[in-house]
């Protein structure tokens, strides 16, 4: 047999297959080659299927593509609570930084969205109350060094008095004046004293270190306290910027919030919980998170709060799931779904995995019929190991494509164009 014959013989066989396989729209749900007077018979096993969406498929060309099938079947599942919701910071590591006094912002260090260290500077400004503070400390300091050196007075006076006496040059009444006057100036310098401790604790309360306030007792004449009138804010802990509204030469006061610091290392996922889910839920319970911007990452948390009070429009209740969120992958206000395991197990109508595609924008099945396959629409639910949930679109005992589901939906798809095109 010479060369061209070979390959005319080849021709001819995979023509005979394209012939024999063939995927589209058959208004009789019927093969090609049936005479048109058994066509125009109706089919009773494909009778209740849309004609359109029937995939005609020659028994040939399902043996040589292997379909394999498998059952819909009724099988027990764990049951799964799904609720929608959405990543918010977690409130109980939330700083609402706001300045210690009323002022004027000298400088901002930090902008919206900046990670920061704990104990990180902020901002500067020039703290008023502060400076009236640190002026009050300074007069108490000077009066402290008045009361001393009228004490140290009084008590060489009442020594004198005290010598006096004994040579019976001063009458005993001097000396008891003395001594009043001695033990009145130690009462007053114990006076300024305490004034001046009462003032070192405010301006312990306004951030300042007991260095910086030595510093004041060294050189309470100079320019130092002016400086250290401007106080700065720092991060309580890390976090993120996540709220900012500070400018410098802005007027600020102490009700005034300038920024809030998130610690993101943690998330709240606010979830709503339908009524009728709600006996199933127990805080501590494990729940799994997901997010459309990591669709196969799936995040696990625990569920720590189960409200108590539900809206009356929605007939719902929130669930608060606590997610950790070390690799700052999961951010505030991102849509989320959370499906909550629970230790009920119930009777569901499932299919294995492989015998679900998506075609555009939906999931379909493809359903083994006499003549073909009919692409079925469905409707999923839980997923249980290598099996799914289907809630719409079969029925119990109809067998599916397994193997080769993906081949079908190929040749759905060229059947669908050809259509449009022929159109």
């Amino acid at each position: 047999m010479t060369r061209i014959t070979k390959i005319g013989m080849l021709l001819l066989l995979v023509g005979a297959l394209a012939v024999g396989f063939y995927l589209g729209r058959n208004t009789s749900g019927r093969a090609p080659g049936e005479d048109s007077a058994h066509a125009e018979q109706p089919d009773h096993g494909d009778s209740h299927a849309d004609e359109s969406s029937l995939l005609t498929v020659s028994p040939e060309a399902q043996a040589k593509f292997e379909f394999k099938l498998a059952e819909v079947q009724t099988r027990a599942a764990q049951r799964i609570i799904e609720a929608t919701g959405s990543i918010q910071a977690n409130q109980t590591r939330l700083a609402h930084v706001r300045p210690l006094a009323r002022g004027r912002i000298d400088e901002v260090y930090v902008r919206l969205g900046d990670r920061v260290r704990a104990g990180q500077p902020l901002l500067r400004y020039d703290n008023v109350e502060l400076g009236e503070t640190l002026g009050q400390y300074v007069g108490a300091l000077a009066a402290i060094e008045r009361s001393n050196s009228e004490t140290d007075v009084a008590r060489r006076a009442l020594e004198r008095a005290r010598s006096l006496v004994d040579l019976g040059a001063v009458a005993q009444a001097e000396l008891q004046r003395r001594e009043a006057e001695y033990r009145k100036a130690l009462a007053d310098t114990e006076r300024q004293k305490a004034e001046a401790a009462q003032v070192e604790e405010k301006l312990h309360r306004f951030g300042m270190t007991d260095s910086e306030i030595r510093e004041l007792h060294a050189s309470p004449d100079s320019d130092y306290h002016r400086e250290s009138s401007h106080s700065v804010l720092k991060a309580p802990f890390a976090g993120v910027v996540t709220q900012f509204s500070a400018s410098p030469g802005e007027s600020i006061d102490s009700e005034d919030e300038l920024m809030i610091v998130s610690d993101l290392t943690v998330v709240w996922v606010q979830a709503d919980l339908y009524d009728k889910d709600i006996r199933f839920v127990r805080e501590g319970n494990t729940a799994e998170v997901r997010v459309d911007a990591y669709p196969d990452r799936v995040f696990k948390g625990k569920i720590t709060y189960v409200g108590d009070v539900l809206d009356p429009e929605t007939r719902t209740t929130k669930v608060r799931v606590e997610v950790p969120n070390t690799e700052n992958m999961l951010k505030v206000e991102m849509f989320a779904m959370v499906r909550i395991p629970t230790a009920v197990m119930a009777p569901a109508l499932m299919v294995p995995l492989e015998a679900v595609v998506k075609v555009e924008d939906h999931m379909v099945a493809f359903v083994k019929r006499e003549n073909g396959f009919e692409k079925r629409p469905v409707e999923l639910g839980q997923r249980v190991g290598d099996w799914v949930e289907v809630t719409e679109g079969l029925e119990e005992g109809e067998s599916v494509v397994t193997e080769g589901a993906f081949l079908l939906k190929s040749e759905a798809k060229k059947a669908e164009l050809g259509h449009h095109e022929g159109h």
